[in-house]
């Protein structure tokens, strides 16, 4: 079955409502780790609790990704994305109104299961919308306020905690939430996917292999790695998605087709954007902690020291997306992965632990440069690289790459920041920070260099019509 596609409003209607959307789901990776003081003093709990409700958002984000992208092509992207909306702006008042910490943790997995039906949707809708020509400068809007949204959390969360009260990172949601709520059923078009029936075997094999994978690499800096839920989840995790890879080979209307892999341009993106988040969410995670307990900023502080990093994709994120529309995605995404390796490099030189501001101001510019230059064309390359009645299924997977190598970054640079350094003094930080964060340099130059192997644009973009987005790029072999 081809798209079916009702035209209800602009496509400057569909990147606002899409784009607020993304950074609701986006912020709230981040948004609470400044607030864990006042939530533990509140709602008591032991540190165990305070960092469920973290990772139980994660976890439900993570899993339930791809399968949300399933129903939205099955059942209505359109009618998915407003039930996932409502879910997730229901849960978030939850969340505000927890009475304990057991609550605020049940509320916070809710939340990651409404995002993850919303999120990869966000991309389709905003696809359709928008005609070919416009894409590149319409991702590099969306890509830049969703990259905002992921380096601002603890800024947010922060300021919000210190001026108001921890309640009101979770307030925030709901008035965004209800005024999108009827703008999306009025100014959003329908959609569908092939038609296809649902894959149930292969979404029980990604979900539970995906919730093993990532329930270990939350889990693993804190309960140790040699722990046994940390080891069976990580090795149940890896074989339930290889049975999901072999499954989807031979299965007649898989979930993730395997067959996507076989395009270079869908293979490299999938690859670089692992790495790179990976690289990113590892580092801001140390950067955050760092600003705060060393060198002793506030968290509204440290968020506005950041702004240069944190802040740069509004500015350079939308030039980003013309760029990919006229040079192709290849060159810009690379070029943004390697000065986000040079920041990341250049902030483990300088940092000390009596840094001066003026002194770490360099690598906060060209890591901010590198992130702006990423999401914009990274967008572009993935939704390109499929056909239209494929473009949810792909934006899930790349979602769900995207969180899964959020979590390993965190997992990775904890452990490494522990085997070397610690929490007692600012130097004995700094010597944990340091070989992490080249750590972080490394892995977001192999994601640089992912990126150059994606096969280059061997022709113009066609001027596809809004209602059949086509699968251009860069050798999509369909």
């Amino acid at each position: 079955m081809s798209q079916q596609i009702a035209r209800r409003g602009g496509a400057a209607w569909a990147l606002v409502i899409t784009s607020v959307a993304g950074f609701m789901a986006a912020l709230d990776n981040l948004v609470v780790t400044t607030a864990l003081p006042s939530i533990r003093e509140d709602l008591g709990g032991g540190l165990h609790d305070l960092e469920w409700t973290v990772s139980a958002y994660t976890l439900t984000f993570a899993v339930l990704l791809m399968f949300g992208a399933a129903l939205g092509d099955r059942f209505g992207r359109r009618r998915l994305f407003i039930a996932g909306l409502a879910v997730f702006t229901g849960a978030s008042a939850a969340a505000a109104l927890a009475p304990g910490i057991d609550s605020l943790i049940a509320a916070r997995a809710i939340q990651g299961a409404g995002a993850a039906v919303m999120m990869p949707l966000t991309l389709t809708l905003l696809t359709a919308a928008v005609p070919a020509a416009k894409r590149g400068m319409a991702y590099g809007i969306w890509g830049a306020v969703n990259g905002l949204a992921v380096a601002s959390g603890p800024l947010v969360g922060g300021t919000l905690t210190e001026h108001i009260s921890w309640q009101w990172i979770f307030w925030l949601n709901v008035p965004l939430g209800l005024a999108l709520l009827p703008l999306a059923r009025l100014r959003l078009a329908e959609s569908h996917g092939t038609g296809a029936p649902l894959d149930i075997p292969g979404t029980l094999l990604a979900s539970s292999g995906l919730f093993g994978i990532v329930y270990g690499l939350v889990r693993g800096p804190v309960d140790g790695w040699t722990g046994s839920m940390v080891l069976t989840g990580l090795f149940a995790g890896s074989a339930l998605l290889t049975g999901f890879v072999l499954y989807s080979t031979r299965a007649a209307n898989p979930m993730l087709p395997m067959r996507l892999f076989r395009s270079g341009a869908f293979a490299g993106i999938n690859a670089a954007s692992l790495l790179m988040f990976l690289g990113m969410f590892g580092s801001i995670f140390l950067l955050s902690q760092y600003m705060q307990g060393v060198l002793g900023y506030s968290p509204t502080e440290a968020g506005l020291r950041m702004l240069p990093w944190t802040g740069m994709p509004m500015l350079v994120a939308p030039i980003a997306g013309i760029l990919a529309d006229r040079i192709g995605g290849r060159p810009v995404v690379a070029a943004g992965l390697f000065l986000q390796a040079l920041g990341l490099g250049y902030m483990s030189v300088v940092a000390t632990a009596d840094a001066s501001y003026a002194a770490q101001l360099p690598a906060l510019i060209v890591s901010g440069i590198g992130m702006a230059l990423f999401f914009a064309p990274a967008s572009h390359l993935v939704m390109s690289s499929v056909r239209p009645s494929e473009q949810g299924i792909a934006s899930g997977a790349n979602n769900a790459l995207r969180e899964v190598g959020g979590a390993l970054g965190i997992a990775v640079m904890a452990s490494i920041f522990a085997a070397q350094g610690g929490y007692e003094t600012g130097q004995t930080f700094v010597d944990g920070m340091r070989p992490a964060l080249v750590t972080g340099s490394a892995v977001v130059a192999l994601a640089g260099v992912a990126a150059l192997l994606i096969p280059a644009r061997r022709h113009a973009e066609p001027q596809a019509a809004p209602s059949e987005p086509a699968p251009v790029l860069e050798t999509a072999s369909h």
